[in-house]
């Protein structure tokens, strides 16, 4: 999963949230994102982009751990 913008993230079904970890070391959780989401986001040639236009701004979110 290259990728100059996310280095890893993890969806967690069971409470619908999504564990965004980006370059930066900056790690956020987002909420209430729909699994088909987290699924266009994981099969995304460009997980930057599919993020900024599917996820950013999209959900409610908090920093769990900054750079």
């Amino acid at each position: 999963m290259p990728s100059s913008v996310v280095q890893t993230f993890v969806y967690d079904s069971e409470h619908s949230r999504l564990t965004v970890t980006f370059v930066s070391g900056r790690v956020y959780e987002y909420y209430l994102v729909p699994p088909s989401v987290a699924a266009g986001f994981r099969g995304s040639r460009s997980k930057g982009t599919y993020f900024n236009k599917f996820i950013r701004d999209r959900y409610h979110c908090r920093e769990i751990k900054a750079a």
